[in-house]
């Protein structure tokens, strides 16, 4: 055969071959590295599409929690694997937008967009105000009077810096205008365990996660920082009323990456299945409804995008309110 006549048979055979990876992938068990600690919200939204998608590709899927490092020992992990979709990291948005914003640009650890291919969403939730069982506060109003008599003396956890639970505690201190103090740990479950036990004051976490420990008596849970009521629970006031702080609201999301260099249709096939999971009716109705979630799923695009404008957005809100978050 000529060699100018096998150039085109080369070059299509080059063509083929792309589409084999989504054919073949998973070849083998995948790897979910969470950021945080077990029993958290990254964990449970990890471990509910871990068993759809096992089922799905007919491989096992390992959940593995790396919580600690403002989550960034979780994400390194993936952005070191190699790119053939077989490792898949489960974030906070504090992973993705928050980070970004803590460190000078020369000490950067990760660069989501370099490092990382963003496949989409997952859901987002609502953070809700609770105390410890002694605390002698039984609303928003009396806990910031509280907070105004003893600055800086009220504890309250978070899931690590840069986490929602800590940031949103942080712009809750700005509009109430009153100083706590930060314990950090490397999940949600842990922090509240101590709220629980008392070892420290207060916390912001998912309406999922507090709402059974409120209604067994081993937390008080003040507020949910939704823009409205929730129809499901409205005995419950929003943040924002409950402090006398309009606007002010408290939540994060969840999402899906994968090392930089994996091959296109992994990506897309990643996307396509977890988006098609999230819609299932039954999937909705037994796990996205209970948790009180709601789908953000995308494409790997408009992910992109809502992670560059956030990351933006929080940049402007850290230097126009002053917000101290990495070293705070």
């Amino acid at each position: 055969m000529s060699r100018w006549l096998s150039i085109p048979l080369a070059l299509a055979s080059l063509s083929l071959a792309t589409p084999a990876h989504a054919q073949t992938y998973p070849s083998r068990a995948v790897t979910f590295v969470v950021t945080a600690a077990a029993g958290g919200v990254t964990d449970v939204v990890a471990r509910a599409l871990a068993q759809r998608l096992s089922e799905k590709w007919g491989q096992q899927i390992v959940v593995e929690n790396k919580g600690g490092g403002a989550h960034i020992v979780g994400a390194q992990q993936v952005a070191n694997a190699a790119s053939d979709g077989h490792t898949v990291m489960l974030a906070e948005a504090g992973t993705f937008v928050i980070n970004p914003n803590l460190y000078p640009k020369d000490k950067q650890p990760l660069d989501v967009e370099r490092d990382l291919i963003l496949i989409t969403g997952l859901v987002r939730i609502h953070h809700s105000v609770l105390v410890a069982p002694g605390m002698p506060v039984n609303s928003v109003a009396e806990l910031i009077a509280l907070a105004r008599q003893k600055p800086g003396e009220i504890t309250y956890g978070t899931a690590g810096v840069g986490s929602g639970p800590h940031v949103n505690v942080v712009r809750f201190e700005n509009a109430a205008k009153v100083k706590l103090n930060p314990v950090h740990y490397r999940g949600a479950t842990p922090a509240q365990n101590d709220v629980m036990g008392g070892h420290t004051n207060m916390m912001m976490v998912s309406v999922s996660l507090a709402l059974p420990a409120h209604r067994e008596g081993k937390v008080k849970m003040l507020s949910i920082g939704s823009s409205h009521r929730l129809p499901q629970l409205p005995e419950f006031p929003t943040t924002a009323e409950a402090g006398n702080i309009p606007g002010y609201i408290a939540g994060t999301w969840f999402g899906l990456a994968v090392t930089a260099g994996t091959p296109r249709p992994i990506v897309d096939k990643i996307n396509a299945d977890v988006r098609a999971i999230l819609a299932e009716p039954g999937f909705k109705e037994r796990f996205l409804d209970r948790q009180f979630f709601e789908r953000m799923d995308s494409s790997p695009e408009e992910f992109r995008d809502i992670v560059r404008a956030e990351t933006q957005t929080w940049a402007r809100v850290i230097r126009e309110q002053n917000l101290v978050i990495g070293l705070h």
